[in-house]
């Protein structure tokens, strides 16, 4: 059973699974560091200095001190953060188009299939026709 196991995950499908899988991950890490870092920044520039990572709407206040008695946290819907994850989306989505449409170009395009030729019935019926004429 270790051996089967092995031959598994020594295939090529499971290998090349991983890297896209770990490359994926890594890509993500960017695309996040783009749109928080660069991206958001630009945009919230534009729409007079708003920092969307921080926009919320609280439905309950924080009261109380941390860590004492009758404390109560702060109950928002933080639909700034939501904005940044949707930019996300949309630059990983174009990112991955981006990919997919430049591994179609460098694949070798098919060959087109020879065109049939006669069937093997038209030949003999030809040689018989020639056979017949002579």
């Amino acid at each position: 059973m270790l051996k089967e196991f092995k031959d598994f995950i020594m295939t090529g499908n499971v290998i090349d699974f991983a890297v896209a899988v770990i490359m994926a991950g890594a890509l993500g890490l960017v695309i996040n560091g783009f749109v928080a870092d660069i991206v958001m920044p630009v945009v919230g520039e534009f729409l007079g200095g708003t920092d969307f990572a921080n926009l919320k709407y609280v439905l309950t206040e924080t009261s109380g001190v941390a860590g004492e008695e009758g404390f109560v946290a702060e109950n928002a819907i933080r639909w700034g953060s939501w904005v940044n994850t949707i930019v996300n989306l949309l630059i990983v989505g174009f990112v991955m188009f981006l990919i997919v449409k430049a591994y179609n170009k460098s694949k070798k395009p098919a060959e087109p299939e020879a065109p049939a030729g006669p069937s093997q019935e038209d030949l003999l019926g030809e040689i018989r026709d020639l056979l017949k004429r002579q």
